[in-house]
């Protein structure tokens, strides 16, 4: 699958581990404490899982492989390598294949660095999250804020691409003091760097926290003015947004979460993985057990541990493509849109609502190209809404 206009959307693999050392109370992923793991039992779920994917998948060309969590820097080493061999044994790869894993920034993780590199991983997004101590035990983090630059440190000797994150509008955050922490991190980061604005999710201990009035978070004029600096300071520093929160120099843009966006194909592996599978002009929704011993029972009787596959109905592709492809600073091409939902641009979307945001300054038509302004990222639930059709 390509775009007729040279942005390929790649075809991905995902790979999920589920465990944590903690639970951060900010966080609403599938993850999950487990006192003891049966690591080769893992291993070989995982590649079996592989081997059912790859079966329904022969001949595509995987352009990215990433290993996301929970904390996959919990994995041994020999797990990495395992997968990564059988995904170049069962697809055919490119050249200079991406293959990124997470990891955070404590001693004991960093320290296996060396054996994710020997496994072939060749870039890792850092959870840092925050620059300063205070902030860092807020967030329910086990690191310090100089573990977290040691990190990066010897992140930047084992591997030539890696990134790492932040989190902003924490509370009693000033623009003063989140654009001092961006200059230090600016001093740590090489060709990327991820920013993200700190919400409050559902089932999280946040969430129970921030109802009764623990802490309170910017309010959204001040939210406003803390995107806009991260903007304005990270452009100006040769990182430009290239997607809502995720900044990069030209080429290091991370190629696995571009297949998400531009609405290509993956492959979803592990519990509670997702996958997105275009078979015979059908896409289709796959999705596995959240339960991690569940998803082992399942891959242990099926050879898969798949929670449901659901055929994603045209009209559902056009919202799935233009919620993750109006994030990019690239846009959506009208010939994929074309291609997911069967429509034209002025079929697909409410023209008066078009007219409305182009006219508004949030959004840009172009003969090949639909796209949000910046203003228009800002503010993209509420471009969304009034783009698609009611």
């Amino acid at each position: 699958m390509s775009s007729r206009d040279g942005s390929e959307p790649g075809f991905g693999i995902y790979v999920h581990w589920p465990f944590c050392l903690a639970k951060c109370p900010y966080c609403d992923f599938n993850s999950h404490v487990r006192d003891g793991v049966d690591h080769a039992r893992w291993r070989a779920a995982l590649l079996r899982e592989l081997d059912h994917y790859a079966d329904r998948t022969a001949g595509r060309t995987v352009t990215s492989i990433f290993f996301g969590g929970g904390t996959p820097s919990l994995m041994e080493p020999a797990t990495v390598a395992a997968v990564i061999e059988r995904v170049r044994a069962r697809w055919n790869t490119v050249p200079g294949l991406e293959i990124t894993l997470e990891a955070n920034p404590t001693s004991v993780e960093a320290t296996r660095f060396e054996g994710f590199r020997a496994a072939g991983v060749n870039r890792v997004s850092l959870g840092i999250q925050a620059l300063d101590d205070e902030s860092l035990k807020f967030l329910g983090r086990a690191h310090s804020a100089s573990e977290a630059l040691g990190a990066i440190g010897l992140a930047a000797r084992h591997f030539d691409r890696f990134s790492f994150d932040l989190i902003y509008a924490r509370p009693d955050q000033s623009v003063a003091a989140w654009e001092a922490e961006l200059r230090r991190a600016l001093d740590h980061a090489v060709g990327h760097l991820s920013v993200y604005q700190l919400t409050i999710e559902e089932g999280t201990r946040f969430h129970t926290l921030y109802n009764r009035g623990a802490f309170a978070l910017p309010d959204d004029e001040l939210a406003g003015d803390l995107y806009e600096a991260t903007q304005a300071l990270l452009e100006g520093a040769g990182l430009p947004a290239y997607e809502i929160s995720n900044h990069a120099r030209p080429g290091e843009e991370s190629r696995h979460n571009l297949t998400y966006w531009r609405y290509g194909d993956y492959v979803g592996v592990g519990p509670g993985a997702h996958g997105r599978l275009t078979l015979d002009g059908t896409k289709y929704a796959t999705r596995a057990h959240r339960a991690p011993e569940a998803w082992l029972d399942l891959v242990d009787r099926n050879g898969h541990g798949g929670h449901a596959t659901e055929e994603v109905a045209p009209g559902e592709r056009l919202v799935e493509m233009l919620m993750m492809g109006m994030r990019l600073t690239e846009g959506v091409p009208l010939a994929r849109l074309h291609e997911e939902s069967g429509l034209t641009v002025d079929r697909a979307l409410d023209p008066a609502g078009l007219e409305r945001m182009v006219a508004g300054g949030f959004a840009e038509l172009t003969p090949t190209r639909l796209r949000a302004t910046p203003a228009g990222r800002q503010r993209l639930n509420a471009l969304l809404a009034r783009l698609l059709p009611a």
